[in-house]
């Protein structure tokens, strides 16, 4: 069965509206690094200032796009693998609550009432519509998860005793971690934001609000790799033309990613003061542990490419690396999952020094923070986004890939591009250089008393990265357009369904059968691990702090 036939516009929408707000996240990544190359020495381009560029490129990128995809993902794969009607009035309901959302936040960034980063914490002070649209835009995404728990219930009466398809885990586990962590930032933002922005309150609580945050912003990361894990497990075995080395292997990862995602947000905050050492260091040992489905993961997949390049000759310890698909034009989508494989490898290994208590310190707020994550996000997120959305797109209007070559350049050019790029962070944090600073202005400006010449050249490898990366989505968009305005095929159209591989060990687990005993684990770890820096926090009753825009002048705190 392919996609539910009423759904097919509204996940075309839900896959083509993010892409269309990606070429302004995509600008702005790169206008950050001109501008930290000192390029652009002006405080703006096209009336948008540094600050508003910084915001618009990390919410529409790590926000807006990210569940957007996983939402239409989940559809179809919810639709194809469960053969089950999914309510097509929820569907709807979930895309304009998530769009009429999505725009008004964006508006509110562009307008420059909004130039509080991705992370969006206070003092930085939004207006109350940029608040009310992230609430909104995280309702909707939970309508579309609502709405796909009816079929799965009725698959699951309708076939006692089979396992729920493979891919419909990794979704169910990706909505499930979304759920739970967006609990907490929706409190942040209705319940202290929205009415400190309105101005009925004099101030916020600076360490309750991040630490909320952060009990959603790393989850967050699972909720972005999670889809790309589907793929990793389903998809990239079977287009690699060989099978899932172990099916266990999957399902438990998945089950496991459901319990250790939320309760380790405090690595992010070992730098604050009023939370105590103890819970930092409980949340470094829980952060350590959360690589462990990703271990599971990576020799999975490993031991399937492996099986799939033996079949097609491949030979010796690690020759047989060389037979795997890496120029069919037939399977271009394999290098757009295998690439972000490898670019993977290096954000998890830099991850581990971020998760080090004494080692965090040493690179906390440097250039080495968007080094790392843009290995993580940057990397199989993003690329598994890129390729699975043209092949969802394609595959619904029923097209057939224009330009394979120029296809399967894109994940290629990306990964020398994002290489690049960190390289440059990398280096540069070493000497001190910090994040999120427009250093063109400051730094890298000779007119400056804090001129460090230093970093220049730090900060130019980093530019020439971001322009790779640039002209490889560039890329991506001819190929894009090319073959949404080519000729429709309707062999295409009726038969086109997400490839889907079997499983060379068919493993079968009673304890991985049931979403229950590991989402009351997931709600055990969470309570162990926040309740009690929460309480301290909450007994502690900080001084409430007004706003700030980043955009005024800096007050001299000695008056």
């Amino acid at each position: 069965m392919t996609l539910q036939k009423e759904l097919k516009l509204p996940v075309l929408i839900q896959l083509c509206l993010p892409l269309a707000l990606l070429i302004f996240g995509i600008y702005h990544g790169l206008l950050q690094t001109m501008y930290r190359a000192g390029v652009i020495k002006a405080d703006r381009v096209m009336g948008i200032e540094y600050y508003q560029g910084l915001t618009a490129h990390g919410v529409i990128n790590a926000i807006v796009l990210t569940t957007f995809f996983a939402v239409a993902f989940g559809n179809y794969v919810v639709s194809q693998m469960l053969k089950q009607r999914i309510n097509p009035k929820l569907t709807w309901a979930s895309l304009l609550i998530m769009a009429g959302a999505a725009v008004a936040a964006a508006f509110e960034i562009f307008a420059g009432r909004a130039s509080v980063l991705y992370t969006f914490y206070p003092p930085l002070k939004a207006s109350p519509l940029f608040y009310l649209g992230l609430a909104f835009f995280i309702v909707g995404s939970w309508i579309a998860f609502w709405s796909w728990i009816s079929p799965y219930l009725c698959w699951r009466k309708a076939n006692p005793g089979k396992k729920t398809p493979l891919s419909v885990v990794g979704i169910f586990a990706t909505f499930i971690v979304w759920q739970l962590c967006t609990l907490p930032v929706a409190y942040e933002v209705l319940v202290l934001l929205l009415p400190w922005s309105l101005g009925w309150v004099a101030g916020v609580d600076v360490t309750l609000a991040k630490t909320l945050f952060w009990f959603f912003g790393h989850p967050l990361v699972y909720f972005w790799l999670l889809p790309t894990y589907v793929m990793f497990y389903t998809v990239l075995p079977k287009i690699s033309g060989g099978k899932l080395l172990s099916d266990f292997g999957g399902r438990f990862a998945f089950m496991l990613f459901i319990v250790l995602s939320s309760p380790l947000g405090l690595h992010h905050q070992f730098a604050d003061p009023g939370i105590s050492t103890s819970w930092k260091g409980l949340h470094a040992i829980l952060t350590s542990l959360v690589a462990i489905p990703s271990l599971i993961t990576a020799f999975t997949v490993a031991g399937s490419l492996e099986f799939a390049a033996r079949k097609r000759g491949g030979k010796g310890l690690f020759r047989w690396w060389l037979k795997l698909p890496y120029f069919d034009q037939d399977r271009w989508l394999f290098p757009y999952l295998f690439c972000g494989l490898v670019i993977f490898i290096f954000g998890g290994i830099t991850g581990i020094v971020n998760a080090s208590l004494s080692m965090n310190n040493m690179v906390h707020n440097t250039a080495w923070i968007p080094a790392h994550f843009h290995l993580t996000v940057g990397g199989p997120v993003f690329l598994g986004i890129l390729g699975m959305s043209m092949f969802l797109i394609f595959g619904i209007l029923g097209r057939k890939m224009p330009l394979p070559k120029m296809a399967l350049s894109v994940p290629y050019l990306w990964t020398l591009g994002v290489f690049t790029m960190s390289t440059g962070q990398f280096i540069g944090s070493f000497m001190g250089e910090p994040r999120r600073s427009n250093l063109g202005l400051t730094y890298l400006n000779p007119d400056s008393t804090a001129f460090r010449p230093d970093w220049l050249t730090t900060t130019h490898i980093s530019m020439i990265g971001g322009i790779v990366m640039t002209l490889s989505i560039l890329f991506f968009f001819i190929v894009l357009i090319r073959g949404i305005a080519g000729e429709k095929d309707e062999s295409i159209e009726s038969t086109f369904e997400i490839p889907q591989s079997e499983s060379l060990h068919d493993e079968d687990f009673a304890a991985l059968r049931n979403f229950r005993p590991w989402i009351l684990a997931a709600i055990v770890a969470a309570i162990v691990a926040y309740a009690p820096p929460l309480y301290d926090i909450y007994k502690n009753n900080y001084s409430a702090v007004p706003g700030y825009d980043p955009n005024s002048p800096i007050p001299d705190i000695r008056k």
